[in-house]
């Protein structure tokens, strides 16, 4: 009943000191909210990307030369469809290129269009057919940058020698659509082989196979394409799959997560200081409590369960803000001026619904540095100010 008692006052501690409460808690909402929007944001592209790769193709082949990737002649699609175990293959180009008088980077992905389902949700207008036509889906974040509608001509933006072509968008990518469509052109493969002046050649194939044969198979397609070419040079195959996907993508993703915790690390340590300043070194009223307290014949520990308390509350206070604004940051606001650094191409306003999952473990990690926020900054200092003499203590103090 007596801790109770010295927990109470704890309590009573924060309405004594109000402007000191704000100032704390402030400090860790500005610290945290960032740090959470962040992990948010992560977690979304992470689950956006699995499911992406999990509806992607079984195997994914490529050219090699040099040890670099190289075009695979359009011929090898043929040679690979008649391998057993094959379901279907899928020639795609993919590459960047300029568009626009700002120079904007534009994703080109260009697949055979029987191979596009003839229902997607989530394009407005059209979808691009089997025509001589440079028919163009653009991501929603490229085409509020270049202003483009429905039905919007494009100049011709890539050099071709046989001639280039005006371009018509027939379609936009909806906010709703995944991320990765932000700054894409999708279109025809035909019409992605004319922007790239690449006739006859594709970035890669997809192969589509029985499950359980994608081992057998790539190790088929290694041998089929495994060749001498025509000019004497010569010219391999990488055949990957899912689990290749998914390596790659973990790897870049640990990248960015780690420097994004670097410099969260950074914020959360100037929070620190400025904490220890509000409510620890530079606190004169709080060493003047502890003075009078132990004048009174508080014990050490009592006082020290009382800053406990104190900064509990305050934790629970900071962390419970700083999750609520960077929730409100994500699904309100669309993460506006953060979203832009985890994904390039982004504006600091997004065109584009900015995918996020803020998960239990953010939240409890939060808690966490918010507690470590707290305490640092009045733990130490009232443990060290209890250890004095009162005498000296309200003598420093006034």
């Amino acid at each position: 009943m007596a801790w109770l008692q010295v927990a109470l006052t704890g309590v009573t501690a924060l309405r004594l000191h109000p402007w000191r409460s704000v100032a704390t808690t402030a400090c860790v909402v500005a610290a945290l909210a960032p740090y959470l929007a962040g992990l948010g944001i992560c977690g979304g592209i992470a689950r956006e990307s699995s499911e992406a790769i999990e509806e992607g193709a079984d195997l994914y082949v490529t050219g090699m030369q040099f040890g670099r990737h190289v075009p695979v002649p359009l011929a090898a699609a043929t040679e690979l469809a008649d391998l057993p175990g094959v379901v279907k293959v899928v020639p795609r180009i993919v590459g960047k290129l300029a568009i626009g008088a700002d120079r904007h980077t534009a994703l080109v992905v260009g697949m055979p269009p029987e191979e596009v389902p003839a229902e997607a949700s989530f394009v407005s207008g059209e979808l691009f057919g089997a025509t001589d036509a440079n028919e163009l889906i653009v991501g929603g974040e490229l085409a509020a940058r270049l202003r483009l509608q429905v039905g919007s001509q494009v100049p011709p933006f890539y050099s071709n020698r046989k001639g280039e072509r005006v371009s018509k968008v027939v379609g936009i990518f909806s906010p709703a659509a995944p991320l990765w469509q932000a700054n894409l052109i999708f279109t025809s493969f035909d019409t992605a082989a004319r922007l790239f002046d690449q006739p006859a050649l594709a970035t890669e194939m997809l192969v589509y196979c029985r499950a359980g044969s994608e081992e057998e198979l790539a190790a088929a397609i290694r041998r089929k394409l495994h060749r001498i070419a025509d000019d004497g040079s010569r010219f391999d195959v990488r055949v990957s799959g899912r689990d290749a996907a998914r390596a790659l993508w973990t790897a870049a993703a640990a990248h960015r997560d780690g420097l994004f915790h670097l410099h969260c690390l950074l914020a959360v340590s100037t929070g620190i200081l400025t904490v220890l300043v509000t409510s620890g070194f530079g606190g004169t009223e709080r060493r003047q409590e502890v003075g009078i307290l132990k004048t009174i014949g508080w014990r050490t520990d009592e006082i020290l369960f009382r800053n406990v308390t104190e900064g509990l509350l305050l934790t629970l206070a900071g962390a419970s803000l700083a999750v609520l604004v960077a929730w409100l940051w994500l699904d309100v606001f669309n993460g506006w001026a953060i979203a832009n650094l985890f994904v390039p191409g982004l504006s600091w306003r997004p065109h584009v619904r900015v995918p996020f999952a803020l998960t239990p473990l953010p939240v409890v990690l939060a808690g966490l540095l918010a507690w470590v926020l707290v305490t640092s900054g009045s733990l130490y200092t009232t443990w060290r100010t209890a250890m004095t003499p009162p005498a000296s203590v309200l003598r420093s103090a006034g």
